[in-house]
């Protein structure tokens, strides 16, 4: 071969080999426990993940595994994105008590009554000033909370003394402490199985959001929802999106400017809200079937404040026997609180 034929054909090869690069094409797996109707897997997830893939003309594929598809259970969904079982994964922190100990301050009850937005924006702030450290094995894309957490009960609860001895769904170790300084006795589940825990009796009523009840047919179960004045949440959960880091590194730069751009503070309050829509549908479905919402008034709400006190008391001592400055991060916290609290 001549060398300008030589030369021609090294430029022809290096330029397929240019373009070869520029149109890889990847396809993630999205491994989240909620069926694909849920608000999150409906709402917030399959919007975001049709953003991705027309963002990248289509070189990135997602396909979402619902209701823990993949195998495995709740808890260890943030394992699976760790070790790569999943690409990304959606999961509650709480599923793994003690964990994720510094975000859990967002668990503290009462310590937010915001809306999901402008709570989920407020975590994620506070996560990437206080606590990366618990997210270093995995491509954190963001952080969010759920509205404001509820009681749902088949017996109506109209004050503490009527929550007392009843067998309540607590979705974290935070909640479940909450619950007993409240005088429930908490039953630690994740919340796919709280439908058939209901059903059987295992439970007299659950602490989850208005946006989860219809996917999980508790307007159906329960008749009672108990709700406080001012719009207060009794308590929050935190959840994470999070990437396999090696499936994240093996991206091209322009890939991986994608999955920048569908991450972070937005990404928490899209998220977030999609969470405060899903309330507004779950609440209209509970009241469409009939069932009694009891709305707790001040005095009541600062009862159930006084009482559930030492549950954020108990969490500043166990972490400071850590290492960790637990009245410094709810200060933090709740500074970040009050600052989306528009």
């Amino acid at each position: 071969m001549s060398s300008w034929k030589f030369k021609l054909a090294g430029v022809a090869l290096a330029a397929v080999t240019s373009v070869g690069a520029f149109a890889q094409d990847v396809t993630l797996r999205l491994h989240q426990f909620l069926p694909p109707q849920g608000t999150i897997p409906a709402k917030a997830i399959t919007p975001w993940i049709k953003k991705i893939e027309t963002e990248s003309n289509g070189r990135i594929k997602i396909q979402m595994y619902s209701a823990m598809q993949l195998g495995g259970t709740p808890p260890q969904l943030y394992d699976q994105a760790r070790d790569g079982v999943a690409d990304i994964t959606w999961t509650v922190l709480g599923y793994t008590p003690g964990r994720f100990i510094k975000t859990e301050v967002f668990e503290l009850p009462f310590i937010t009554g915001l809306s999901s937005e402008a709570s989920s924006r407020a975590l994620f702030e506070y996560v990437q000033k206080n606590a990366m450290d618990e997210f270093k094995d995995v491509k954190l894309l963001t952080v969010h909370t759920h509205g404001p957490g509820l009681v749902h009960t088949k017996q109506p609860v109209t004050g503490l003394e009527s929550l007392r001895g009843m067998k309540i769904r607590g979705g974290t170790r935070i909640v479940n402490n909450m619950l007993v300084k409240l005088g429930a006795t908490p039953v630690g589940m994740p919340v796919p199985a709280v439908t058939e825990a209901l059903s059987k009796g295992v439970l007299d009523g659950t602490t989850i959001p208005w946006e989860v009840g219809p996917s999980l047919k508790v307007h159906e179960l329960v008749k009672n929802h108990t709700t406080f004045a001012g719009g207060n949440g009794l308590y929050v959960t935190t959840f994470a999106l999070s990437m396999n880091k090696a499936a994240y590194d093996k991206l091209p730069a322009d890939l991986k400017k994608v999955i920048d751009n569908n991450s972070g503070i937005e990404t928490a309050a899209f998220f977030g809200k999609a969470m405060d829509e899903g309330d507004k549908v779950g609440r209209d479905i509970a009241l469409k079937a009939g069932n009694k919402i009891t709305e707790l008034d001040v005095a009541e709400v600062q009862r159930w404040r006084r009482t559930a006190s030492t549950v954020e008391t108990d969490w500043v001592n166990e972490v400071k026997a850590k290492g960790i400055d637990g009245a410094k991060l709810v200060s933090e916290a709740r500074s970040l609180i009050g600052k989306y609290d528009k």
